[in-house]
């Protein structure tokens, strides 16, 4: 069986029979990100085609030169929305669905024109005159790996950018009006403030996250499809949710995205030791 395909395999079983795994074995192990991403299509064939559902666009992680630096990459990885782990807030969860809990508000766009591959770079203004509208989110980032911040970046491109479930709010056509540099983010758990943030954040301004990733997939011979939905990266520090909480990450004039994680206030935080650099 071909390395990549054993990683996949390993990746598909963790998730299907709920057991981490420390690393992926030296033999199946992908050595470089374009090997990261093979073994990430991979998988997620395998979790269509045990879920159902189609893949509805994408995640976008590492966004910060310090968590690139940590992981030994020059520059951030994405991961695939698949529709069975898409929600509309508000959402109920059930916690033991995640080895972790690692909560981030994001700011989303939808597309609403292709942006094909093509040899050429895109420039933000291209890409943002193919947006449709900006929705807020939340990423439940989970891991198939115990000490998820002790293996590398090509293990965690393969573990689908380290993607659990991802809720999102109502869409707004009128983005453009929105200062989406300035605009604050507030994530408020069981009624109290626990993170605040901005829009620039994420690489300056969400839409330089969106570019990266349009000039990425040009790469990897694809492109961003009208309809895709992308979120961008976290735009405060991480929080890592307790079953039981009850989860508002609040946009302001773009509105709140909510979520409960349902089950016993005993049930275990996030496991292993998540760095929130990490995850920006």
């Amino acid at each position: 069986m071909d390395k990549l395909a054993k990683a996949a395999d390993l990746l598909a079983e963790a998730r299907f029979r709920k057991r981490r795994r420390t690393s992926l074995p030296d033999e199946s192990r992908p050595l470089t990100p374009q090997e990261g991403y093979a073994v990430q299509n991979m998988l997620v064939e395998r979790l269509l085609s045990n879920y159902g559902g189609r893949s509805v666009g994408y995640k976008i992680a590492c966004t910060s030169k310090s968590a690139q630096e940590f992981i030994n990459l020059n520059e951030p990885f994405y991961g695939q929305l698949l529709s069975s782990l898409v929600h509309k807030s508000p959402a109920i969860m059930d916690a033991d669905d995640f080895f972790m809990r690692v909560i981030e508000p994001e700011f989303a766009f939808e597309m609403m024109d292709d942006l094909p591959g093509r040899g050429t770079p895109y420039d933000r203004e291209t890409v943002a005159t193919a947006v449709g509208a900006v929705l807020p989110a939340v990423e439940i980032v989970d891991s198939r790996y115990t000490e998820w911040t002790a293996v590398d970046g090509p293990s965690l491109i393969a573990d689908n950018g380290c993607n659990g479930a991802w809720v999102q709010g109502e869409p707004h056509l009128d983005w453009k009006a929105q200062d989406l540099t300035a605009h604050e983010v507030a994530l408020v758990v069981n009624g109290q403030t626990v993170r605040k943030g901005r829009g620039d954040a994420i690489m300056g301004h969400p839409l330089n996250a969106l570019t990266w990733l349009a000039n990425m997939l040009c790469k990897h011979a694809s492109g961003l499809k009208a309809g895709d939905l992308i979120s961008t990266g976290t735009c405060t520090d991480i929080y890592l949710a307790d079953a039981g909480d009850t989860i508002c990450a609040d946009f302001g004039p773009l509105g709140t995205v909510e979520l409960v994680f349902e089950g016993s206030k005993g049930s275990k935080r996030g496991e292993g030791n998540p760095a929130p650099a990490l995850l920006r």
